[in-house]
């Protein structure tokens, strides 16, 4: 702050000389100096507590990282049961790419049928046809061209015919429908191992089995890996590991009975018994149904080949039976065809033979728990006879009635009752 002092001097003529004197003061804004700092390298241990904090937030369920934070490395220790969760998620994601490819193939094959069917009915109509044509009365060119054609359509519609009939479109696309719908039930099985966590190594190569098992039964290519559409003897379709039985007794007084009962044993031997009666059914239905599939299957092509015959020898022969063959042949081609293919008798062939499946299922997992002298090795007793109960289509107290009926009843008068009542 400075100050100035200005002195002024009035004289007046009226008056005594006098003096003032004005003083005054200016405020100047007033400056600070503050001190610039070097900028310093942060603390060691503060950087270590801050990459600590960050591990710890980004950490998974999986891994768990534990780490000093006062010293700049980091120790990672894994869990237990880490490594088979990995695993299960590993083939958790490898089922649903499963599950994806064969809806995706599935939709396919079922087009394929509609298709080849609807366009070997035309090709064999047109054939029919032309050959009717042909025999009304014609000469020159447009005889031998129509004749020609018809010929040509019949041993295409033969040759196309001996394709579906060998590979079984409607019963490749139920193929792929009943294995999107198993590994759809797999994936949901393993969520539900991850959901209750603490998973083992059991349950890891369980899950893998299960995988190969499913391809080997319900295979992706046709060459080479098809399953055979005409065998010679039916067999039930087999889509689970074969089960590990474990032997091991009971200690006395340290076990629980988890849920069995001698009345629950009893009861599941007798429906074990009616089970037999239910796949003896279905074995005969699919062997009524496999040798239906075989006769149309031999019938198509060989209406067709007859019609190309027929239509080769039009004006050729002097006799009543080219005509004949050349379009009652063609007619009779196109109702066996649509009968075999849009009637999918193929695929009502493996809806039995996967019925038959299902009942062996369900009796090798009664068979495997009742044999299973060590009950903390069996499944729980009340959740396995609902789930025995629900997969027969009755409920427990309807799945009791029908197993005392059973048992009160000779061999010879058993019921005639079917132990399913969903297919």
């Amino acid at each position: 702050m400075a100050t100035f002092l200005i002195s002024t001097t009035v004289s007046s003529s009226f008056s005594c000389c006098s003096t003032r004197k004005i003083v005054a003061t200016i405020n100047e804004p007033k400056i600070q100096v503050t001190k610039i700092h070097k900028p310093t390298r942060p603390n060691r241990s503060l950087v270590a507590k801050l990459d600590y904090l960050n591990n710890c937030t980004s950490a998974t369920t999986t891994t768990h990282v534990k780490e000093d934070p006062y010293h700049s490395g980091s120790i990672k220790s894994i869990t237990p049961n880490s490594m088979e969760i990995v695993k299960l998620h590993l083939i958790k994601k490898i089922v649903a790419d499963r599950l994806e490819m064969h809806k995706n193939v599935g939709i396919q094959r079922d087009n394929w049928n509609h298709l080849l069917m609807t366009s070997v009915n035309m090709i064999t109509l047109s054939a029919a046809t032309l050959a009717s044509v042909v025999a009304i009365g014609s000469s020159g060119a447009p005889f031998v061209a129509m004749k020609v054609s018809s010929t040509i359509l019949y041993i295409a519609a033969t040759g196309f015919l001996v394709v579906m009939n060998k590979i079984q479109p409607s019963q490749l696309a139920e193929e792929q429908r009943n294995a999107a719908r198993l590994f759809k039930q797999l994936h949901g099985e393993l969520k539900t191992k991850l959901y209750l966590g603490n998973p083992s190594e059991n349950d890891v190569s369980e899950a893998m089995e299960k995988v190969l098992a499913l391809d080997k039964a319900y295979p992706l290519p046709l060459l080479g890996s098809m399953l055979e559409k005409f065998p010679q003897t039916v067999e039930p379709a087999v889509w689970w590991p074969p089960m590990k039985q474990r032997y091991r007794k009971t200690e006395e007084g340290s076990k629980g009975n988890n849920g069995w009962d001698t009345k629950l044993e009893k009861g599941m031997k007798e429906i074990m018994k009616v089970l037999k009666k239910d796949m003896g059914e279905y074995l005969r239905l699919s062997k009524i149904v496999l040798n239906l599939n075989k006769i149309l299957a031999v019938s198509g092509p060989l209406l067709t080949g007859l019609a190309a015959l027929g239509s080769a020898c039009l004006g050729s022969v002097n006799a009543p039976w080219p005509l004949m063959f050349g379009v009652i042949g063609g007619t009779l081609a196109s109702v066996v065809n649509t009968l075999e293919h849009g009637g999918q008798v193929g695929m009502v062939f493996e809806l039995y033979r996967t019925a038959l499946g299902f009942f062996k299922l369900m009796e090798e997992s009664i068979e495997h728990n009742i044999i299973e002298q060590d009950h903390d090795q069996r499944e729980n007793g009340e959740l396995f006879e609902i789930k025995v109960a629900l997969q027969l289509g009755r409920s427990v107290s309807e799945l009791r009635q029908f197993s005392d009926a059973v048992s009160s009843l000779d061999d010879e008068n058993a019921s005639e009752e079917f132990a399913s009542k969903l297919f």
